[in-house]
């Protein structure tokens, strides 16, 4: 993937398609990768170039910096690779600290925007959320540059798909084999998790002027369908749907269903 610099750290980035860009801004502890599994292929397909991104601090140490991790400059990095690719004003989906990401974005950098999805989002961080963000974040460190476990790689998958997948003996020997590999034991990866929790922004995202597409999943345990209804509810220009039978990473247990909602929200916005 090219390499980008900000000022204090390295961004890979891949850029595939022709058409009006779409940047697509990952979950913590994962990589641009995890979109080119379902929905860069999508948007591509529709006519979009795509720009899948890893946040600083992302394995391997390329992208790492000596500054900590925050909202503040995580939408710094992705503003200024904006403006290096010099694709502005264009679309910008998030997924879970991804679309925390792209809500500041569009709040800071209205310019640079033309509509935003946030999957999985809220704007506010709760006790059950914040303690469970600190526990991974703690936990991480505690097992930096560990191969992950059989242990790590079910629980990861309990606190990110629905029931119906977890019952899926096939789908989850496959992902089990491709958690496995994921490069998220690094103290970078802790930060990310650390970074999730974030004040009250209910009142700052009222001033949002950017379309959005809010995506609940229903069985979402680290992202419910409440908190991602706050956002839809704060945002003035927004439209909200929820996916059925699927937890946190709901783009990746209905790619179909997220994707026909992601291109047609984007052909009017």
């Amino acid at each position: 993937m090219p390499v980008t610099s900000s000022r204090d750290a390295r961004l890979r980035y891949e850029l595939r398609g022709e058409g009006p860009p779409v940047v697509l801004l990952p979950p913590a502890g994962t990589g641009g990768s995890i979109w080119t599994l379902h929905q860069a292929p999508a948007l591509q397909h529709a006519g979009y170039q795509t720009v899948t991104v890893d946040f600083r601090e992302t394995s391997p140490a390329t992208t790492q910096s000596d500054h900590p991790v925050r909202i503040s400059n995580l939408v710094t990095d992705v503003a200024e690779l904006i403006g290096t690719l010099e694709i502005a004003p264009c679309r910008v989906i998030g997924a879970s600290l991804g679309a925390m990401v792209t809500q500041e974005l569009a709040l800071a950098h209205p310019d640079l925007v033309i509509s935003t999805a946030l999957l999985g989002t809220r704007c506010r961080t709760d006790f059950t959320r914040a303690a469970w963000a600190r526990a991974s974040a703690a936990h991480l460190r505690t097992e930096n540059g560990a191969p992950r476990s059989d242990y790590d790689a079910i629980a990861s998958l309990m606190q990110l798909f629905s029931s119906r997948t977890l019952s899926d003996e096939k789908a989850m020997e496959e992902w089990i084999t491709l958690f496995r590999s994921l490069p998220v034991r690094s103290p970078g990866s802790a930060e990310q998790y650390e970074a999730s929790i974030i004040p009250d922004r209910t009142a700052a995202l009222r001033s949002m002027t950017r379309p959005s597409l809010v995506i609940g999943f229903d069985s979402d345990l680290l992202t419910p369908p409440d908190l991602c209804k706050e956002v839809a509810e704060a945002i003035p220009r927004s439209r909200y749907t929820e996916v059925a039978g699927c937890g946190h990473f709901g783009f990746l247990e209905e790619p179909e269903v997220v994707n026909s909602e992601l291109i047609k929200f984007f052909a009017e916005n």
